[in-house]
């Protein structure tokens, strides 16, 4: 199991995360709703999991 955080590239600005993927949702975290700034990226507080706001600042593969 890798210790890097997943980063996940999304089209819209308000995102919920409840840290399933590679696991079922219910071993996941709550789920929770987060909103990409200005810096063009947000990171879930439970996971890790940054979430880079496709097109914008973060976004390095533009």
């Amino acid at each position: 199991m890798s210790n890097i955080p997943e980063t996940i590239y999304v089209r819209d600005r308000r995102i919920s995360c409840d840290g399933s993927g590679d696991v079922p949702a219910a071993l996941g975290h709550p789920k929770i709703w987060l909103e990409i700034d200005e810096k063009g990226y947000v990171e879930c507080g439970y996971c890790d999991r940054k979430f880079i706001l496709k097109g914008g600042i973060a976004d390095k593969a533009k």
